[in-house]
């Protein structure tokens, strides 16, 4: 069974995209692996998902994600050598099963890129407001051990992201931390000794007082809200820039494992 040129053309490209598809599925994968074993930690997200970005809680994003990069990577990876063979053997039924799954990847793909660009263009509206309302309601002490997880996960997030309030450290003047007990409320503390710069869990009761009383020196001063914006927008770039890239050689492949299996057919001749 023979091809003509334009079927010899698709072969080559088919190969050659397949090859390239391979991997850029291995960089989406490897991505989406190093996405979930960064993840924001458990400590974290009890915060975080007070804030919803649509249908979603702001906490659980960078996990959900990262499954989802995980598995189409992984799908992309098995469906790319199933194209190689297709395309280097001629093997019809192979291409005509490669191009199904590839265009359910590529479906799945674009839903994924609009869901993202649609979850981006809601952040800035929603996700500050909601995160200052969710401290000034849930914090109510500057430690990790409380009865309270939420207010413990606050602290957490300014450990890990060294970031102090939502917008600055002003942001504490509402919470129950100053208005109903608590050292701010006592005039011990300004800000949350988490605010402080080089502390951690193990060291941060012993934040020096210029710091955590007068707040004039020694503390975080970049916005939760940005730390977070900061850090999604770093890895969601890289998501888009990798999928964009993915869809347009899916759209490639389809239309050339179509066009082998149409020349494979009508350049047949009989015996």
């Amino acid at each position: 069974m023979g091809l003509g040129d334009c079927g010899k053309l698709g072969k080559v490209f088919l190969s050659v995209l397949n090859a390239i598809f391979l991997l850029l599925g291995l960089g989406l994968l490897i991505a989406g692996i190093l996405v979930r074993i960064n993840a924001i930690s458990s400590d974290v997200t009890p915060a975080l998902n007070t804030v919803n970005v649509g249908d979603f809680q702001l906490g659980d994003l960078s996990h959900n994600l990262s499954i989802i990069f995980i598995v189409v990577g992984a799908f992309i990876v098995v469906i790319a050598g199933l194209g190689l063979i297709g395309a280097c053997c001629e093997v019809k039924c192979m291409l005509i099963v490669y191009a199904i799954l590839v265009l359910i990847v590529l479906i799945i793909k674009l839903a994924a890129v609009i869901l993202w660009f649609q979850m981006r263009s809601k952040f800035d509206d929603t996700v500050k407001k909601t995160m200052k309302e969710s401290l000034e309601k849930t914090f109510e002490n500057d430690t990790l051990d409380s009865n309270e997880p939420i207010s413990n996960a606050w602290n957490y997030v300014f450990l890990t992201f060294d970031c102090c309030g939502v917008v600055n450290n002003t942001d504490f003047s509402k919470t129950p931390w100053c208005t109903k007990s608590g050292s701010c409320k006592n005039n011990q503390a300004t800000i949350p000794r988490t605010c402080c710069e080089g502390v951690d869990e193990s060291s941060y009761t012993k934040a020096g007082a210029d710091c955590s009383n007068t707040a004039t020196k020694g503390y975080n001063k970049k916005g939760c809200y940005e730390a977070v914006e900061d850090l999604i927008s770093t890895y969601g770039n890289a998501f888009i820039g990798i999928s964009i890239t993915v869809m347009v050689i899916e759209l490639l492949a389809i239309v050339f494992a179509l066009v082998i299996c149409r020349r494979s057919g009508s350049d047949s001749k009989p015996m």
